[in-house]
């Protein structure tokens, strides 16, 4: 008799659980629905990919120049 109750108790607990997070998955989803990810702020635009940064070339010697003059100089 017991076992049965308990038996009965853990499969209560579980569609229990089952039951709260299918209702909270439902709340975020909603929750995400009526917010507008795609919507810009006023003023405020996309950057461009032709970016000054991105296609500018990098001036002076390369790093792994410099890290073997540093390298070589302190033996």
């Amino acid at each position: 008799m017991e076992t049965a109750a308990t038996v009965a108790v853990i499969i209560f607990v579980i569609i229990a659980g089952t039951f709260l997070i299918h209702r909270l998955n439902a709340q975020h989803d909603e929750r995400i629905g009526a917010f507008r990810y795609s919507d810009t702020l006023p003023g405020i635009g996309r950057r461009t990919r032709k970016s000054p940064r991105a296609t500018a070339p990098k001036k002076g010697p390369p790093a792994d120049a410099t890290r073997r003059e540093h390298r070589e100089g302190s033996r």
